[in-house]
C-alpha cells in the first residue's frame, strides 16, 4: 500500500495525477490566511472556539500554534465547546513531518497573532445577516493585495498551498456561491450542520443584492478571506502550482476567482475525505460546475485513532480547516508516507498537547 491509496480524485482526474507527478520532487510553501467575519457571532452558527467571546481569538491562535506548538493570545489551543482540538493539529503534524515552511497572512483578522506575519491592513467582515460585509472599495483592495502577495509567494516555490482560518466562513461561502449563481449546499464544523439557520442568514443577505457583479456579491455577502485568496490564486497560478487547501470556503474562492481570472492548469483543491464524503454538502459536483480542476481528497486515517479527540474529525467535527487536507497531501507526496504513519505522528502531537495543558 502506498500513500496514493489514501487519496481520492474528483473533478478532472487526469489533471490530479499530473498535478501530483509534477510535485514529487518539488518544494512546497504553506500560507495560512487568517480573517474574521462578524457573521460568526450569530448564536449556534459555528463551533470554531470554546464560546462566543473566544471565537475572535481562534484565527491568531491557530497561527501561533503552528509556529510555537502553543498559543500566546489565549491559554489553550482553539477547541470546540466540548474540548475537541483545532484542525491546526493536523496541519502542524503534516508540515513538521517534512519540513514544509509556512507563512501567516493577516487578511482581516480582528486580533493579530503574536509572531511575524504579512500585514495587509484589511478590515474584518461585517455580519451579513444585517449589513453589507464590506464596501466595494475594500473588495478591490483585498483582491489587489492578494494578487501582490500571491505573486511574491509563488516565485519562492513549486507549489503554494493556501489554507484559511475564519470562523463562520462556511456561511459567507454559501452566500457567495449562491450569489454567483451556484446551487450550493455547504459543510459545517459540526456533524449536525445547522442548515436551516445558514439558509435563513444567506437568504437575508442575498435579498440585498442589486446585481450579479462578482465584486458586488463579495461586498454584500462575502468576507475578506474569499476576496484576498481569490487574488492570491489569480496571480500565483500564473507562476506556479497552487493548492487551495480547504473545503467549502475554497469552493467560494474558486467561484470568485473564476470570475476574475486564474490559470486552471496550475490549480487544484486539496481537502480531507471528511469533506468530500459529507452528504449534507455537494462539494464534489460544485467544484466540477465551477472549474475544470482536480480535487484531491486524503483520508488521514483518524477513524483508527485511540484518542476520541482525533477520531472526532472522522465523525464530522471540524472536518477540515487551517489547510489540514492540503498540508497532509503535500506531506505524503514529499515523504511517500501513508495515513498509518500520519496517524502515529498525529497521536504523538495530540499526546504532547494534552499532557502539557
Amino acid at each position: 500500500m502506498t500513500y496514493l491509496d489514501d487519496f481520492e480524485f474528483f473533478g478532472n482526474v487526469n489533471k490530479a495525477h499530473d498535478f501530483i507527478d509534477a510535485l514529487k520532487s518539488g518544494n512546497f510553501l504553506f500560507s495560512l490566511v487568517i480573517s474574521y467575519t462578524e457573521t460568526c457571532e450569530i448564536p449556534d452558527i459555528t463551533f470554531a472556539g470554546a464560546d462566543k467571546d473566544s471565537i475572535q481569538f481562534t484565527p491568531p491562535a491557530d497561527a501561533e500554534y503552528l509556529y510555537y506548538g502553543y498559543c500566546k493570545t489565549i491559554d489553550k489551543i482553539p477547541m470546540t465547546p466540548d474540548g475537541k482540538p483545532t484542525p491546526a493539529l493536523l496541519t502542524k503534524t503534516a508540515l513538521e513531518s517534512c519540513s514544509i515552511p509556512h507563512v501567516v497572512i493577516n487578511a482581516g483578522s480582528k486580533i493579530s497573532p503574536q509572531l511575524p506575519f504579512i500585514h495587509t491592513g484589511l478590515v474584518h467582515g461585517k455580519n451579513i445577516s444585517v449589513e453589507s460585509a464590506m464596501r466595494n472599495s475594500q473588495v478591490f483592495q483585498a483582491v489587489d493585495y492578494g494578487r501582490m502577495v500571491g505573486r511574491s509567494l509563488a516565485s519562492l516555490t513549486d507549489c503554494l498551498i493556501i489554507g484559511e482560518s475564519i470562523p463562520g466562513g462556511t456561511t459567507t461561502a454559501l452566500a457567495v456561491l449562491r450569489g454567483l449563481g451556484f446551487q450550493a449546499k455547504v459543510s459545517s464544523s459540526i456533524p449536525n450542520n445547522p442548515v436551516e439557520l445558514k439558509n435563513q442568514i444567506v437568504n437575508l443577505a442575498l435579498g440585498r443584492l442589486t446585481s450579479n457583479n462578482p465584486y458586488h456579491v463579495i461586498a454584500e455577502v462575502g468576507d475578506p478571506m474569499i476576496a484576498f485568496v481569490a487574488g492570491m490564486l489569480s496571480s500565483a497560478s500564473e507562476i506556479t502550482k497552487v493548492m487551495l487547501a480547504g473545503g467549502t470556503q475554497m469552493t467560494a474562492v474558486l467561484a470568485f476567482a473564476s470570475k476574475i481570472g486564474f490559470n486552471e492548469q496550475n490549480t487544484a483543491i486539496g481537502t480531507t475525505s471528511y469533506i468530500s464524503n459529507d452528504n449534507s454538502a455537494n462539494f464534489k459536483s460544485l467544484v466540477s460546475e465551477i472549474a475544470d480542476i482536480p480535487v484531491i481528497a486524503v483520508n488521514p486515517g483518524l477513524e483508527n485513532s485511540k484518542f476520541s479527540g482525533l477520531k472526532a474529525f472522522s465523525q464530522g467535527f471540524a472536518k477540515e480547516g487551517v489547510g489540514a487536507g492540503g498540508s497532509i497531501i503535500a506531506s505524503m507526496i514529499k515523504t511517500g508516507n501513508d495515513s498509518t504513519h500520519f496517524l502515529t505522528l498525529s497521536e504523538k502531537e495530540y499526546t504532547r498537547l494534552f499532557t502539557s495543558l
